[in-house]
């Protein structure tokens, strides 16, 4: 049984490794990252001449009853604020442009890797696990990208260049401004500690919101079978109570902490009114100057702040980002071997030659020592008890797992050597779970495969005797299917996917249990359907009910892993082993 581990996050607040690879998704957009940094220098130019207007207008101007001339100061004022605007506009645009562009592409690139993963990658990890690496954890980096990498560098140079201003109008001034940085220092550092524990608990609470709802929509027959509404609702209440908690934290320190900023910024204003009136006063600075530094001071703690929201902007992307990457990282562990061979004949002679297979290393065998082949053309059967292997043995010649120990060829070549989409080219694989597409009933069939017909879509379905139920539905064919074909019978949705494996004209038949869910009626449908399906290719049929395997060739019992008997229906019948107990059980007769 697979145990699945909760997503925790146990990332530092800032992993340079982890930055240089989110950098890596900004370098197609160069240029508009150097262009969006020099709008942020201008709008810092900007805004660092509005302050130093106002001090030329009063003291150059007001004071000096200049009053006549003062419209060409409020010209150029309004001039800087016009440019201001457009440059932040520009801006603005630009970085939200880039930061949606890059999320496309972090999330493309996520889901293209999530299709390469192998099937035991996706049976150890819940989908809303994954579902949430590609939607909240992917949305989390966009607003670094748009609202935080970019930005950062305008603070940073709006506090330089208010710092240089300050110093070079009046340093003593300027001085007693900074005096309260200490004390804002140690409140952000405490903040950014208390945020990011915080932060860290509602992205492993919503993790867990989204597997639980995947877990629960998905079961939900199950859910209302057996009454389990008001259990599900109460588990569900305590992990969004639990996320709603975690959030109040946040909003708790948030609270505390700009209010604090902001009583911060205004004691530094009182001591610029305080020693600066004194300095008024004697003479050593002018009024201009002081109202000139009130409005630095203004500016100059608002980047402050701005920065520590950066970080914790940062802090979400490096732990959306840590399990991004972690998911990039994981290695697909069914891949294409350098060596590659020719194509693949049509309906190739397949062998299992003293194959071993086990899911985990720590399990236990599930397959021992197999081996049988199949020619071109034989129609074969696999039959034996639940949890005999039959599934693991299709598993294996798909490829969708690599065998342990020994081989499965094709036309004597180890399957490992062939290119693996064109390997699974050749197999039509119908499954006991159909699995239905949202869209119509066309495209379930011909799942993007362009060369298919609209007329060998509707041949297909005749033959397997589902065009008369399509043809009664008010769009026929174009009939729109809701998810997982809600709509359709389980016999419906079996016939649908014989049309789907039909249409692909598959060189290998697999059917696994495809019949085991089927009425009577329907069964006898299949059973014609079967013998056009198998017409010139080789088949291979995993079947609980043994009266729908007595045509074929040759049927391989499999029990306990192994390969215990191997004949037609009539020499098994007579040697009474497994098989015939198994026949026995299921017509309760005397043969």
């Amino acid at each position: 049984m697979t145990h699945f581990q909760e997503d925790e996050i146990t990332g530092k607040g800032y992993d340079a490794r982890l930055m240089k690879r989110l950098l890596a998704f900004l370098k197609p957009y160069r240029l508009h990252v150097v262009i969006s940094i020099i709008l942020l220098l201008g709008y810092t130019f900007t805004d660092l001449a509005i302050p130093f207007l106002i001090k030329v207008a009063i003291d150059d101007y007001i004071l000096n009853d200049q009053f006549g001339d003062i419209y060409k100061i409020i010209v150029l004022f309004v001039g800087v604020l016009l440019v201001q605007f457009i440059i932040q506009y520009a801006q603005t645009y630009l970085m939200e442009w880039l930061g949606q562009r890059v999320i496309l592409d972090i999330r493309m690139q996520v889901f293209r890797h999530l299709q390469r993963l192998s099937l035991k990658y996706f049976n150890q990890n819940p989908v809303g696990r994954l579902v949430t690496r590609v939607t909240t954890d992917v949305e989390t980096l966009n607003e670094l990208f748009s609202a935080g990498i970019v930005s950062i560098f305008g603070d940073i140079f709006l506090l330089i260049g208010i710092v240089v201003v300050m110093l070079n109008i009046n340093w003593r001034l300027a001085l007693v401004t900074f005096s309260v940085l200490p004390i804002l220092f140690f409140i952000a550092m405490m903040f950014r500690i208390k945020v990011r524990e915080s932060f860290r608990q509602v992205r492993l609470r919503i993790a867990k919101i989204n597997s639980y709802l995947q877990e629960n929509i998905s079961g939900m027959l199950i859910v209302q079978m057996f009454n389990r509404e008001k259990l599900n609702f109460k588990k569900f209440d305590d992990l969004n109570r639990s996320h709603l908690d975690a959030h109040v934290r946040t909003i708790l320190y948030f609270a505390i902490y700009f209010p604090a900023v902001e009583l911060i910024s205004t004691i530094a204003i009182a001591l610029i009114i305080w020693y600066g009136g004194a300095l008024y006063l004697s003479g050593a600075v002018t009024f201009g100057v002081l109202t000139a530094f009130i409005q630095y001071a203004k500016r100059f703690f608002r980047p402050i702040s701005d920065l520590s929201e950066k970080y914790n902007i940062l802090q979400l992307a490096m732990a959306s980002s840590e399990r991004i990457f972690k998911l990039l990282d994981q290695q697909p562990l069914i891949v294409n071997s350098p060596r590659q061979v020719a194509p693949i004949d049509a309906s190739p002679h397949i062998e299992f030659r003293n194959v071993s297979f086990r899911y985990n290393d720590n399990d236990s065998y599930v397959l021992k020592n197999v081996s049988f082949d199949v020619q071109k053309g034989e129609k074969i059967a696999i039959v034996g008890y639940t949890g005999a292997g039959k599934t693991t043995i299709i598993n294996l010649l798909c490829r969708f797992y690599d065998v342990v120990d020994g081989e499965v060829c094709l036309n004597g070549i180890n399957i490992k050597d062939y290119d693996l989409q064109l390997l699974r080219r050749h197999f039509g694989l119908v499954l006991q779970d159909v699995f239905i597409f949202s869209g119509d009933i066309k495209s379930n069939i011909r799942l993007g495969e362009k060369t298919i017909t609209d007329e060998q879509i509707v041949e297909a379905a005749s033959n397997v005797h589902i065009h008369q139920f399509i043809e009664k539905l008010p769009h026929q064919y174009d009939e729109i299917l809701t998810e997982r074909g809600s709509t359709l019978s389980m016999g419906q949705k079996q016939l649908l996917s014989f049309a789907r494996a039909l249409a692909f004209d598959p060189d290998i038949l697999i059917l696994d249990e495809a019949t085991s869910s089927i009425d009577t009626e329907t069964e006898l449908l299949i059973q014609d359907a079967l013998k056009r399906l198998m017409m010139n290719r080789t088949s291979i049929i995993i079947a609980h009910r043994l009266s729908t395997i007595k045509f074929c060739d040759k049927i391989i019992v499999i029990h306990k892993g192994e390969v215990r008997e191997v004949g037609t229906h009539q020499q098994l019948i007579r040697k009474r082993g497994i098989y015939y107990k198994l026949y026995q059980l299921q017509h309760k007769i005397n043969v």
